[in-house]
């Protein structure tokens, strides 16, 4: 969306579609430990002192955990046990016992994990914002002061230099019109909390902490800006947007294209609870369930009846509908409290995923027994983490053995998808992980918001790879689906649908702008605008390219 010449305009990566305009509100800052804090009188009551805090900190944590639901309850869980986390514990009380203060042995003890997730990469450097949201609590009790947050007392776009998942849970949702951060990136638990849960949200915009607060703004995330005192005429094309959006919601037919290919939508779901409202999206079911809510607030390992009766309650939400459900996806940044691994140099690229039959394989059976026990056909499982065709022939047994009727993995890895059609050969379907196989493809952190380009969807080598993995599966005649976010970008949508996924899975508030662009185009062209965006060399052209093509009506609708 264009702006006024003049207008004082912000840039930053967006995530979703949506757009909102309200006043600004900035988190309060975190309380600091003193520089000159001194050193404990009664160091077992300073010992006692800290441990009480981190105490109440992950209890905390916990209590929002089990008032959340999807990906922030998730995230919120394995936050809560980072609290707990016996070394970071331990390292506090050893620099208490050595004389330093009790909040600077918190800080100075973060400090060092922060170092070491941060020089780990991938999933483990994503978690130092939650770190240091356990620090920020924590220094907050030690000091008796308030922790960080925000009160609204009206509808506001939310700004920081970061956001944990613990902020996001303490604010009035109802209240937060949009979520804009100068620090983060595209795949970090910011954005991905901010679209499951439908808001607008813009990361890496340099200068928004300068805005003064309560000034009004226009977040336009599909545009990736934030206009500062929007002129009347912007506004005004942001609501008819609006109103646009809440119209498109009122198709609720399944997925097809115009002349009648049908493409199935389906949402992401962490939880029972995620299933009811996917159907009240009108979703056609649920294209990736991530079941690792069942085993990070775990302290020892679920037993099978009771994950069956947590996969039966999602089927029976479902009321039939397709329930593709993955096995757990913990390791790297998701430690298990019952089952400590061994430290890993690298963790993106360690035990992770199905991987985790090497080291815990009845872990992994014990799921698989309780998905074989939940009796309807509409159930699939799948694998994440899959590298090779043996390793999908494992699962494959594993997974037969134990019950379940169809069985798939997931193509998060450059070698599944090169070797796509010997995995087929094993399993019944494959689901992209879009994230996942941008980040292992570009050889790109997903934490490093300055190599963002890198990590977009867009770029042709990862376009090429969901290409070979569609036509493997359209000469095995099997399905091939995206769970990842970027079948939440309708412009996208119209890509994957040319390349030859046969479903698309997403949060169930993109599924409206979704299943419009889709309807709004026939299967040639999508295949048109599909080969528009594969003949380009960089992420920023295949998108221009794959625009260029679209129904112009289409564009307009979608704010395009």
């Amino acid at each position: 969306m264009s702006v006024d010449a003049g207008v004082v305009t912000l840039r930053g990566i967006g995530v979703g579609r949506s757009c909102a305009v309200a006043p600004i509100a900035f988190m309060h800052p975190a309380p600091v430990a003193p520089a000159d804090e001194p050193a404990p009188v009664d160091v077992v009551t300073a010992v006692q002192q800290v441990t009480d805090a981190f105490t109440a900190v992950a209890a905390s944590l916990q209590a929002r955990a089990d008032a959340a639901t999807g990906n922030l309850a998730e995230v919120l869980q394995a936050t809560a046990l980072m609290a707990g986390d016996a070394a970071l514990h331990a390292d506090v009380v050893k620099r208490v016992e050595s004389g330093t203060g009790p909040a600077t042995a918190v800080t100075k003890a973060v400090e060092t994990f922060a170092a070491m997730f941060e020089a780990a990469g991938g999933y483990l450097a994503e978690r130092v914002t939650d770190l240091n949201s356990v620090r920020d609590r924590v220094v907050a009790r030690l000091l008796g002061a308030e922790e960080p947050g925000l009160s609204l007392s009206e509808r506001s776009v939310v700004a920081a230099a970061d956001l944990s998942p613990a902020d996001t849970a303490a604010l009035d949702l109802d209240l937060v019109a949009g979520i804009v951060t100068e620090l983060g990136g595209p795949t970090g638990h910011t954005a991905i909390i901010a679209g499951q849960l439908g808001i607008p949200c813009l990361v890496r915009v340099e200068g928004i902490l300068t805005v003064a607060a309560g000034t009004e703004v226009a977040l336009d995330a599909a545009d990736g800006t934030v206009t500062l005192a929007p002129s009347d005429g912007l506004k005004a094309a942001i609501a008819a947007r609006e109103e646009r959006a809440a119209a498109l919601a009122g198709d609720t037919d399944p997925g097809a294209t115009r002349d009648g290919h049908k493409v199935q939508l389906l949402a992401n779901i962490g939880t029972p609870a995620d299933a009811v409202r996917a159907v009240e999206a009108h979703a056609e079911g649920v294209g990736l369930f991530r079941t690792e809510v069942l085993f990070l607030d775990a302290a020892e390992a679920p037993t099978a009846e009771a994950q069956a009766t947590t996969y039966q309650q999602a089927v029976e939400a479902l009321g039939g509908r397709k329930l593709v459900v993955r096995t757990i996806d913990a390791g790297a940044d998701k430690p298990l409290a019952f089952a400590t691994q061994p430290d890993e140099d690298n963790p993106a690229l360690g035990v992770r995923g199905f991987r985790l039959t090497r080291i815990l394989p009845e872990l992994i059976d014990t799921q698989l027994a309780a998905l074989g026990a939940v009796t309807d056909d509409s159930m699939w499982a799948m694998a994440p983490m899959i590298a090779t065709p043996a390793e999908a022939r494992d699962f494959a047994a594993r997974a037969r053995a134990a019950g379940i009727g169809t069985v798939g993995v997931m193509v998060e890895v450059p070698s599944a998808a090169l070797r796509a059609e010997a995995i087929l050969r094993e399993v019944d379907f494959v689901s992209l992980g879009t994230n996942d196989l941008a980040q292992y493809t570009m050889a790109t952190d997903r934490l490093r918001g300055e190599l963002a380009d890198l990590l977009d969807p867009w770029q042709p080598a990862v376009l090429e790879l969901v290409r070979s993995t569609a036509q493997a599966g359209r000469r095995l005649g099997k399905p091939v689906g995206v769970c990842g976010e970027s079948a939440s970008d309708p412009l996208m949508a119209l890509v994957l649908v040319g390349l030859g996924i046969t479903s698309l899975s997403m949060s169930p508030g993109a599924l409206a702008a979704v299943r419009y662009a889709v309807r709004s185009h026939t299967r040639a062209e999508c295949e048109e605008i599909a080969m528009a965006a594969l003949a380009q060399d960089e992420a920023a052209a295949a998108r221009s390219a794959a625009l260029s093509k679209v129904n112009p009506d289409a564009r307009e609708a979608l704010g395009l």
